[in-house]
């Protein structure tokens, strides 16, 4: 019969066998996996044994992490020489945080121009997963809530800038989003794909979107994207407010500043009209 204390021994931990250990190997790899990315970037090139004596680790364990990381993209490989270099995928996630950094820069004085325009609070989001967030938020001198909502996740469906970025995913996301159950907020939250693929065909075409009291009660919004050097659409500029003030025979005035806003970001982005 095994021994248990073995056996609990084995894992180095007490509670669940493995369970710990496990973990703590996952944290070690991710950790060996980003100092391999350190490595290629400070030294250009290097070959698997070069890299294990950098990390302390043996040839194999060297060489299982940069196949994995030759399947994402991260790494790529002379094959003649075998020396491995930082892959395509790096620049493609270095582009990502990039366009966030210089959305963030470049958006702060149009932001604040708009809620100084509106008089309301005026927000840039970005896409993140199937949610948006709000990365800049400005106050006018009408804003009459402290509530803040900078670094918030937004449901796409419920809301104007959400709207925005959703109507310009490629056909087959933006479907996938759609189709999906759809949260009700308010009485007012579009909770059908027919309803809501409407809502989005016209913010494509009319250039921006608009929420009347759809994620909150007593709270309206519009939106227009903003676009990058290539056209594509990276965030979305717009104001929300009281909906005692921000009437609905309204938002499509508002929406029109949002959408010079956007045009000016966009702008600033290297994006030509």
């Amino acid at each position: 019969m095994p021994n248990s204390s073995s056996t609990s021994g084995t894992s180095g931990t007490t509670g669940t066998p493995g369970t710990a250990g496990t973990s703590a190997g996952s944290v070690q790899s991710v950790d060996r996996a980003v100092s391999v990315l350190e490595i290629l970037a400070r030294l250009g090139e290097a070959g698997v044994t070069e890299i294990s004596e950098e990390l302390g680790v043996h040839k194999s364990t060297a060489f299982r992490i940069l196949g994995v990381l030759e399947n994402r993209g991260l790494v790529g490989q002379e094959k003649e020489r075998g020396k491995y270099f930082l892959g395509a995928g790096v620049l493609r996630l270095a582009g990502a945080a990039a366009i966030r950094l210089d959305i963030s820069q470049e958006g702060q004085p149009v932001c604040r121009a708009l809620a100084d325009d509106t008089g309301e609070t005026a927000n840039i989001a970005v896409l993140d997963g199937d949610a948006a967030v709000n990365i800049m938020q400005a106050r006018g001198a009408a804003a009459v809530t402290a509530y803040n909502w900078l670094g918030r996740r937004t449901p796409l469906h419920a809301t104007a800038s959400g709207k925005v970025l959703l109507a310009h995913l490629p056909r087959d996301r933006r479907e996938a989003l759609v189709t999906r159950k759809l949260a009700r907020f308010t009485e007012n939250t579009l909770t059908t794909a027919a309803g809501l693929r409407a809502q989005l065909t016209a913010a494509f075409e009319d250039g921006f979107a608009q929420s009347a009291e759809e994620l909150e009660i007593g709270l309206n919004a519009v939106a227009a994207p903003v676009r990058a050097h290539d056209g594509g659409v990276i965030g979305a500029i717009g104001v929300s407010g009281p909906a005692y003030r921000m009437e609905r025979a309204l938002l499509p005035e508002l929406a029109e500043r949002a959408a010079e806003a956007a045009a000016e970001l966009s702008r600033r982005m290297g994006y030509a009209a």
